[in-house]
């Protein structure tokens, strides 16, 4: 078993690779199956299909999200920690533009159920709540629509690419939420 998930692995980690050098469009089981020195047959043993293997690189860069959404979380205080988490959103979305558009397409191509964003958005939202308090949910819908929006508009070479920019939503996010905690309580 520990070598099947190890290959799957592998193909997971090839199939990023070639999502970064050529697109999803570069992505097909044989290529992978060249790339990583398989038999043509291989990763159908792991994916039965390319949505299936697009479906298990989106939820890897998922997890790779929530990583490093997690890291700059340890940011103080927590204004700091939510500037901080946008900026890493912004950085990974400029770093991995087809992994970023895979992830958040609505590709019919791609299988990734929406549970697979948790830890990513549960990240965003536990910190959103720290400065909100009461339901994060709108507040963390607003944070988020703001950092993805900045991303996707920068990918599209509509805003600059600078994480000033970023930052400076964040905090007028931030100052929004921790206001709005003050005006209610």
């Amino acid at each position: 078993m520990e070598i099947a998930d190890g290959l799957r692995a592998r193909l997971i980690d090839a199939a990023t690779a070639l999502l970064d050098e050529q697109g999803e469009a570069g992505v097909t089981l044989r290529a992978l199956a060249k790339a990583t020195g398989v038999s043509a047959m291989a990763p159908y043993r792991h994916f039965a299909d390319k949505a299936a293997l697009l479906g298990a690189v989106a939820e890897a860069g998922f997890a790779a999200l929530a990583a490093v959404l997690a890291e700059a979380d340890r940011a103080e205080p927590a204004k700091a920690a939510l500037i901080a988490q946008g900026i890493a959103y912004f950085r990974f979305a400029q770093a991995h533009p087809a992994m970023f558009r895979l992830m958040f397409g609505g590709n019919p191509g791609c299988t990734v159920a929406p549970k697979d964003y948790g830890e990513a958005f549960a990240i965003l939202s536990r910190r959103v709540a720290s400065l909100a308090g009461g339901d994060p949910g709108p507040a963390t819908l607003a944070a988020w629509g703001v950092v993805h929006g900045l991303s996707t508009l920068a990918l599209d070479g509509k805003v600059p690419a600078e994480d000033g920019v970023v930052a400076a939503a964040m905090a007028l996010v931030a100052d929004g939420v921790a206001g709005a905690q003050a005006r209610s309580g």
